[in-house]
């Protein structure tokens, strides 16, 4: 099962600025990732090319990374994860830039069936609250909050 999975928001700042961002992940004061309801993101070195991680039972490492404007993550699990994510900080004009999350993978083996079953709405809800901070971030609130549906919820009252 092939995956393409985007998330965006448009936000009113420079490449730069929303590239600040991506700079931040894993990192003190990380104000790209959501902390709190989600497992943190981190790695065994700070951000870069070879860095090993993750966040929970999704693990990773860093495949390429371009300072304030993209970095790529390889996924090592879970089992049948084959692929990787990314975000990037896309400049739009009139110094408004896209801030852009893409999974692209493979799904083989048992992640056929947990992928659309769980991973895929706990990643939708987890890269939209991504977003909401990034948008926090540069604008100091968010127009319209991501929610969660009852089926995130239910996924995460079962994981606790």
């Amino acid at each position: 099962m092939d995956v393409h999975n985007v998330h965006e928001r448009l936000l009113p700042v420079t490449e730069r600025e929303a590239g600040a961002l991506i700079d931040g992940l894993a990192g003190e004061g990380d104000r790209l990732w959501p902390r709190g309801p989600w497992p943190p993101m981190e790695f065994d070195r700070p951000l870069g090319p070879g860095a090993v991680g993750g966040h929970g039972p999704v693990r990773y490492s860093v495949a390429a990374y371009v300072p304030a404007t993209w970095v790529r993550f390889t996924f090592t699990g879970p089992r049948g994860f084959h692929g990787f994510h990314e975000y990037a900080a896309l400049p739009a004009g009139d110094g408004h830039t896209v801030l852009r999350h893409t999974l692209s993978m493979a799904a083989r083996g048992p992640a056929r069936l947990a992928w659309p079953l769980l991973w895929r709405p706990l990643h939708d809800a987890c890269l939209e609250d991504s977003l909401d901070r990034a948008e926090l971030a540069c604008t100091g609130a968010v127009a319209r909050p991501a929610r969660w549906s009852p089926y995130v919820r239910l996924l995460r009252a079962l994981v606790r």
